[in-house]
């Protein structure tokens, strides 16, 4: 065992045995998405339990046991991962319905948001079956929680989660034009090698503020807010930006306060000319800020197709 984690096993039998764990149930265990200490203990306690670790990479998983001092035999851990999850879901519904407690885990992070799951939940839950959640570490809220990037207004609360954009050039660059118009902010995944592709896309979003998450939970990590236009020049400043896995948050759309004049006459505008022309028209004759009445347009224009 451990020695850094043996309390920690302790406490988690200490704290998490009282509550029932049914048996043929699949247990969606999040794990830590760097630092090993943000594991919970009733995580560590059914996996301790669980007859069956499913798991993105078996090798990955046996590693993240053993570091904290739980072992389970190669029978033990079941591959679950993007490309098997349809087949390898029937395979844990028939251990599910031989009574195992089945735990699932991706390889860092809560499942079924942006790693696998989410097939295999649907697959058990269609067998009449339980899936049960251990809530945890998951990057997505991670970064959401320290960019001050979630605005509370009735309209434009709340945050979209988009993930992963296209790979290819002209597909990404047709998303984030309509994702230049979402008034909320926008939650996007990319990988390092991305990284600089997808912060020179985002500069047509001009002076609107994006945040950057990396290597979030670990030793090297790093937050910070920049204008979408800057991104690229602030990761070519130093080698280290462009490492680590990367949370990227569009914040909110700056929406033109009704100044009653600069509305007045953007409404005006957009009524006989095309979107930019008028927007372009209305920040000239009025002086309002450019970026804020082209995102208040495309706001409005989204608002009538809705």
């Amino acid at each position: 065992m451990s020695a850094s984690f043996a309390s920690a096993l302790d406490a988690a039998r200490d704290a998490a045995a009282a509550q029932h764990y049914p048996q043929g149930a699949l247990y969606v265990v999040a794990t830590p998405i760097g630092n090993l200490a943000d594991i919970t203990l009733r995580a560590l306690h059914v996996l301790q339990m669980a007859d069956t670790v499913a798991c993105e990479d078996t090798r990955h998983t046996q590693s993240l046991l053993r570091a904290y001092g739980i072992d389970k035999n190669t029978s033990q851990l079941l591959a679950v991962h993007q490309h098997n999850e349809a087949e390898a879901a029937q395979n844990v519904v028939q251990r599910l319905q031989q009574g195992q407690r089945v735990a699932y885990v991706s390889d860092a992070g809560t499942p079924g948001v942006s790693d696998p799951g989410a097939r295999l939940v649907a697959a058990v839950q269609a067998a009449g079956l339980r899936a049960l959640p251990l809530p945890g570490a998951s990057s997505i809220t991670t970064a959401l929680s320290v960019a001050g990037a979630v605005a509370h207004s009735a309209e434009h609360g709340g945050f979209v989660f988009v993930g992963f954009l296209p790979v290819k050039n002209a597909e990404r660059a047709s998303t984030i034009a309509q994702l230049a118009g979402e008034p909320r902010c926008v939650v996007l995944l990319e990988a390092p090698h991305r990284i600089g592709e997808l912060a020179q896309a985002l500069a047509v979003l001009g002076e609107r503020q994006v945040t950057l998450a990396r290597e979030l939970t670990k030793q090297f990590e790093e937050v910070v807010t920049q204008p979408a236009q800057a991104l690229s020049a602030w990761l070519e400043g130093a080698p280290q930006r462009s490492r680590g896995e990367f949370v990227v948050l569009l914040h909110p759309v700056p929406v033109a306060a009704d100044d009653g004049e600069s509305l007045r006459v953007l409404r005006l505008l957009l009524a006989e000319l095309p979107l930019k022309t008028a927007v372009r028209l209305a920040a000239e004759i009025t002086g309002a800020s450019r970026n804020v009445l082209y995102n208040t347009a495309l706001t409005w224009k989204k608002g009538e197709e809705g």
